[in-house]
């Protein structure tokens, strides 16, 4: 459980870190929710 915490820690800094404005960072987390829609969408 530490493990995962701390890679999602990392993958959020990573994220936040390359988006320039918080525009960006909106539309990142709207393409991740997508993804995931879309892959539960096909596993269905």
């Amino acid at each position: 459980m530490r493990k995962f915490m701390i890679l999602a820690a990392l993958a959020a800094s990573l994220s936040v870190a390359a988006c320039n404005t918080v525009e960006g960072a909106g539309k990142d987390v709207s393409s991740a929710g997508k993804a995931v829609s879309d892959t539960a969408k096909d596993t269905k």
